[in-house]
């Protein structure tokens, strides 16, 4: 039996980004990569749209938001801080663990119609799924 590599995606919120990239590693990638996620102020929500886009491509997920203090002193392979660079502080992670950035814009702040916030959603989540893989590879 192989070891997983573990992996951690932070943002603020813990509720959108790093929700559905621990969501997607853990549907996708599971017999290589443990995902978890956490914010440095978590909402203590998962948001139910980003639930549902993750729904809509077979992946049930129901996370919980956490903090990053639930994690200080745990291993990882590798940590991702999804944050829009631009108009976000990204969080900072002192613990182990190789530290990349891969910045998604924050679709809970989407604005318009439910049609075009629900765009935003699967916009971010296509990123995902095309950006993650890349990455995990390259571990």
């Amino acid at each position: 039996m192989s070891i997983r590599k573990k992996v951690l995606f932070l943002c603020t919120g813990n509720s959108c980004r790093s929700q559905m990239a621990e969501a997607i590693v853990n549907a996708r990638f599971n017999n290589e990569w443990e995902a978890f996620s956490a914010g440095t102020q978590p909402t203590g929500y998962v948001h139910p749209k980003a639930i549902a886009v993750l729904y809509e491509i077979g992946i049930a997920h129901e996370g919980v938001s956490k903090s990053t203090n639930q994690f200080r002193g745990i291993d990882f392979d590798l940590v991702v801080t999804v944050c829009d660079d631009a108009a976000e502080n990204c969080p900072i992670w002192l613990g182990k663990g190789k530290r990349v950035h891969m910045g998604f814009p924050d679709p809970a702040k989407a604005e318009g119609s439910e049609e075009e916030i629900l765009a935003a959603f699967r916009a971010v989540r296509d990123d995902m799924l095309e950006k993650i893989p890349g990455l995990l590879a390259g571990i």
